[in-house]
């Protein structure tokens, strides 16, 4: 449809989706989600004509009862096609959707609003060369560590190592790890710049000496690498290397994922795995397989690898193990699968500084049911 949604509904839309909506636009913003479910048939009765004509009709009622913030009735021979219309509006054109193949199913908001959970934030644990453990979070902004002639500071979200001198440095290594609902930022001392997903480590020396820069991943991170060619930098994970001398790449390598993926966005990098080595140009991702052989695909989705980093969820073709996984990993839940699953694959986006609620909520559009039960989810086809 040619017709886009009131910048009204959009205001309400993201409000909803944010948590920042008032009580009177989230009842506002759910009747239209009730709406949706009484008869999700009625979609497909419509002519592209038909349903053109409605959405403009619900638009101009949304932007009513948002000005007026009044409840106006709507004539019976009407409901109908104010249900559809409401269908076409939440359904294609909230920003936040997951969409498949399969029909929309009823949507039982009690069961899940009854327990809710937070979104993961900036949480980390530094361990030093001595054993020592600093909880991030609940520390300073300023000075949190002095090695030898190495200053780690922190600011927000941020760890920055930082060298007063070069002179008499010694191989100090120091790991940082974030835990379920965890992430954060690190500076490296040659610049480096690191931000770490949830459930993630990874171990460097707090100077780097000699000819190269190597630090150890597990989990995933996104890595901006300041360019320094007489020394390369190395990330190891899982088995595989990569090497690079300056770039700007993401490297997936959670235990519970299949494959370990290397993901390029600037510059070149070179993947080894075993005795099999792969280069890798913008644009492409290298997928490390269980013989040790690397997989080349060209022209991946940059957005949706790339969106935990701008703290989004996206998929443009996944199922629903995949996309629980992440939920897992970002909401410290533990996840139950309960009868069939579908095969379906899912499209669509939403922000991970909701509530969890929100993201089930979306996802039962296309037919799943969610129970919360504490911090385990359980997903029932």
């Amino acid at each position: 449809m040619s017709a886009q949604p009131t910048k009204e509904f959009l205001k309400l839309k993201e409000k909803f989706l944010n948590g920042t909506a008032t009580p009177a636009e989230i009842q506002l913003m759910e009747q239209y989600y009730d709406l949706f479910t009484d008869e999700p048939d009625a979609i497909e009765q419509l002519s592209v004509e038909e349903a053109a004509a409605l959405e403009n009709y619900l638009k101009q009622r949304i932007e009513c009862r948002i000005a007026k913030k009044e409840k106006r009735a709507v004539p019976f021979y009407q409901k109908t096609i104010f249900r559809a219309a409401a269908a076409i509006l939440v359904f294609l054109s909230v920003g936040a959707y997951f969409i498949t193949s399969r029909k929309p199913q009823q949507i039982s908001y009690s069961k899940i609003h009854k327990q809710d959970i937070a979104p993961g934030g900036n949480r980390a644990v530094l361990t030093l060369a001595d054993g020592s453990k600093i909880v991030l979070e609940n520390s300073k902004n300023g000075t949190v560590s002095k090695q030898g002639n190495i200053i780690v500071a922190k600011a927000d979200s941020q760890l920055t190592y930082r060298a007063v001198s070069t002179a008499g440095n010694k191989i100090a290594f120091n790991t940082i790890a974030t835990p379920k609902g965890g992430q954060y930022n690190l500076v490296l001392s040659d610049g480096t710049k690191v931000k770490l997903n949830a459930a993630s480590s990874l171990k460097y020396p707090a100077t780097f000496t000699g000819t190269e820069r190597k630090v150890e991943l597990t989990g995933e991170a996104y890595f901006e690498v300041a360019k320094n060619k007489a020394m390369p930098f190395k990330v190891k994970a899982a088995g595989q290397v990569v090497e690079v001398l300056g770039t700007h790449f993401n490297i997936n390598a959670y235990a519970d994922e299949s494959t370990i993926k290397t993901t390029l966005l600037e510059g070149s990098v070179k993947v080894s795995a075993g005795t099999n080595i792969g280069f890798l140009k913008p644009g492409q991702q290298a997928s490390a397989q269980t013989d040790g052989s690397i997989k080349i695909t060209n022209n991946v989705d940059i957005d949706e690898i790339m969106a935990w980093k701008d703290e989004m969820f996206q998929f443009n073709g996944a199922d629903i193990q995949t996309i629980m996984r992440q939920v897992a990993r970002w909401y410290d839940v533990d996840v139950e699968f309960r009868g069939k699953l579908p095969s379906d694959l899912y499209r669509g986006k939403i922000s991970r500084n909701v509530n969890v609620s929100q993201v089930l909520k979306i996802l039962e559009l296309s037919g799943i049911n969610f129970i919360i039960e504490g911090r385990k989810i359980i997903v029932k086809a």
